[in-house]
């Protein structure tokens, strides 16, 4: 492998600023952002604004939408569209 051609690979701690959930794993993404973690060692933080622990799809919160109801809704309004 050539030097000085890949970016620089380590830990990282991933801040979902939603929920407040942190979880630390591996990225080539940095940050100058620093926290202390659980194991007394210092990490880059990178604030994300969603994450699986807040997003609707992955927490069972989506909202439902009401199909039926716009259906209704459009067909009575272009009920007599077109008809003269």
């Amino acid at each position: 492998m050539k030097s000085n051609t890949h970016p620089k690979y380590g830990p990282v701690v991933f801040n979902d600023l939603a929920s407040g959930e942190k979880v630390l794993t591996r990225s080539t993404a940095s940050s100058n952002k620093t926290i202390e973690w659980e194991d007394g060692n210092t990490y880059p933080v990178i604030d994300v604004e969603i994450s699986a622990a807040s997003h609707p799809f992955y927490t069972g919160k989506q909202r439902i939408m009401d199909s039926a109801g716009r259906v209704e809704r459009f067909n009575a309004r272009f009920k007599n569209f077109g008809k003269k």
